[in-house]
């Protein structure tokens, strides 16, 4: 500290001298520390380049066996449209009891079937395509039916326009997706990424710092100092609060320029819901601090109680309308919930305030709530 800090220093009210001493001790803790920094920084980095590259809920190049039992023009130009569609990695056959067989080897996910008698029915107005698919994994099976289907109907509109016979009679349907036009899970999926990143450095980190205190003993020496328990708590959010903002901007950096995630909000309304979480993620990881003692306690605590929840019950990766209502209820209870909704929000569809105050408000009440808790704890602690 030059001699001008020191003289500013010695300015500042007594209260305010305190809370940054503490500050600073904390802040050099977590310079010192490496594993802080990997925690804070590095992990964020490695986190969001696996996601975002390496997980996709999209399906493509889906092996699929088409078996064209009808050698007619019609029939020949819907086997095209599978060839020519990206989501298919077409084996063309004409034999049922080979594509059976690949099914059944698992080389193939679907079946497409083309009956011998499909041109003779389409020009009587009642030609049908059999299609099969794997259903060992139930979410996978329902994207080939859908993709399928949409290999039918761009085949229908084709002969639609061109006044031949289809399937389905001279209507077509037209698909549209709001918010996420070119159907990209990474959309969705990056935003929800942020989720977890800011809860691993809000309430993973915190949950060791008072633990550790406790550990190395430096605990007592607070005692016998004039600070109060708000004043540490101060002391200890204030340096993780600035890491887990350093932690946001780094994913947000990422999300636009390296997975082109579209944003459609306000720069202000994502960093105020976004700092509403780490609050609430701070505190959560500071009570667990203050009333475990153990920092492999509180860290299994924490990831227990935040990251688990975070991942899997948040909407990041599951639609939570298809839990039981049970698991919903609890949901409810969980601030990622929120947190989650409020990003794909912001990211997605833009400013929606409808949704924004309501959830904002709730994460408000969540951080008003466990600060005051462990206000309590940390003052039973220090009696």
């Amino acid at each position: 500290m030059t001699l001008a800090d020191e003289i500013n220093h010695d300015r500042l009210p007594p209260k305010a001298r305190r809370i940054w001493s503490l500050v600073r001790k904390e802040t050099r803790q977590i310079i010192r520390d490496p594993s802080s920094i990997a925690i804070g920084i590095v992990l964020p980095v490695i986190l969001i380049l696996l996601f975002g590259y390496g997980l996709s809920l999209d399906v493509t190049n889906v092996p699929v066996a088409v078996v064209l039992e009808d050698p007619s023009p019609a029939a020949t130009e819907l086997a095209a449209s599978f060839q020519l569609s990206p989501y298919f990695d077409v084996h063309l056959m004409t034999s049922m009891p080979q594509a059976q067989r690949l099914m059944l080897t698992r080389k193939v996910d679907g079946v497409v079937r083309i009956r011998p008698d499909f041109g003779r029915r389409l020009s009587l107005g009642d030609a049908e395509v059999q299609i099969l698919v794997h259903g060992v994994d139930a979410n996978h099976a329902r994207i080939i039916q859908g993709y399928a289907q949409g290999a039918v109907g761009q085949w229908a509109a084709r002969r639609t326009a061109q006044g031949q016979e289809v399937l389905s009679g001279p209507a077509v349907v037209q698909n549209r997706l709001w918010f996420n036009e070119v159907n990209e899970s990474r959309y969705f999926l990056v935003p929800g990424l942020i989720v977890l990143i800011m809860t691993l450095i809000g309430a993973f980190l915190t949950s060791l710092v008072v633990a550790r205190e406790w550990e190395r003993g430096t605990m007592e020496a607070l005692f016998v100092t004039p600070v109060r328990p708000d004043e540490i708590l101060l002391g200890k959010t204030i340096p993780y609060f600035a890491l887990g903002m350093i932690g946001l901007t780094l994913c947000l950096l990422a999300a636009k320029f390296l997975f082109q995630v579209p944003f459609r909000g306000s720069v202000a309304v994502l960093a105020g819901v976004s700092m509403l979480y780490l609050l609430v993620a701070l505190a959560i990881g500071l009570l667990i601090s203050s009333a475990i003692k153990s920092q492999f306690v509180a860290s299994q605590i924490a990831l227990l109680v935040t990251f688990l929840p975070a991942l899997m019950l948040s909407g990041f990766l599951f639609d939570l309308r298809s839990m039981p209502a049970v698991v919903r209820l609890i949901t409810y209870a969980l601030p990622a919930r929120y947190y989650v909704t409020l990003l794909q929000t912001i990211f997605l569809a833009g400013d929606i305030w409808a949704i924004i105050l309501p959830d904002a408000a709730i994460l408000a009440a969540m951080g008003v709530v466990l600060m005051f808790l462990t206000r309590r704890v940390t003052q039973k602690r220090l009696a």
